[in-house]
């Protein structure tokens, strides 16, 4: 994950670099909207599956990543400070499941990732291309929890939760101006994401295992200023 970030931070650094003038006008009270194609790219990691309390070494589980439309809104406390919150349309994503003989899927499950964080615009108000930072705080939910036909396959049939989330979250982006309100947009956040996954089978046996999904967030797009 840290190279990925390390690329971002350079392409975002090179954008400040090549561009110069100036023409978009951020001030206090100005509302920003954008929207565009926002991938979630898990660095995940687990501990052990659990049956009933008890770890099964050499097992553990993995994310894969899913792309949907995600949706900002800055609101500008100051010409240089904003809040903004981070939407996006439910996300998609196959748990699978290692250690149990060959590597099969065994949850599919959706989650919404909504984040508010603070941000700081270091560039002059004025100034065409306006990269950014911010912190904030994102809440996890997760829905449609359903195991997979191969896990039914592999081991049983029942129900399994997952916990929801809350953790910090950490932005870099930058906006570049197509006309006087509307901007080209790119960001990428990195978002502590924890949960514990509880899979209770048929057989009456609990299966638990706490995972570390910590994504890379990378969303491009568009952006209107009011």
């Amino acid at each position: 994950m840290a190279a990925k970030l390390q690329a971002s931070v350079s392409v975002l650094a090179l954008g400040v670099a090549l561009v110069s003038g100036s023409a978009l006008a951020y001030e206090q009270g100005d509302m920003v909207l954008r929207g565009g194609i926002a991938m979630v790219d898990p660095d995940a990691s687990s501990s052990p599956l659990a049956i009933n309390g008890s770890e099964v070494a050499g097992t553990s589980v993995d994310v894969d990543d899913n792309t949907q439309l995600g949706i900002t809104f800055t609101y500008m406390l100051s010409d240089d400070v904003g809040v903004e919150v981070l939407a996006a349309t439910p996300f998609s994503h196959t748990v699978s499941a290692k250690g149990l003989g060959d590597e099969f899927d065994a949850i599919d499950l959706k989650h919404l990732p909504p984040t508010v964080s603070v941000q700081y615009f270091p560039m002059d108000s004025a100034a065409k291309f306006q990269p950014y930072v911010g912190v904030g705080l994102n809440y996890t939910i997760f829905f449609d929890e359903e195991l997979t036909s191969e896990f039914k396959a592999n081991v049983d049939d029942g129900s399994v939760k997952l916990d929801d989330s809350f953790g910090l979250a950490f932005e870099l982006g930058c906006d570049y101006e197509l006309s006087d309100n509307l901007v080209l947009n790119a960001a990428i956040w990195t978002i502590d994401i924890d949960t514990e996954a509880t899979i209770k089978l048929d057989s009456g046996a609990k299966v638990t295992t706490d995972v570390d999904i910590d994504p890379l967030v990378y969303m491009v797009g568009v952006g209107y200023k009011f």
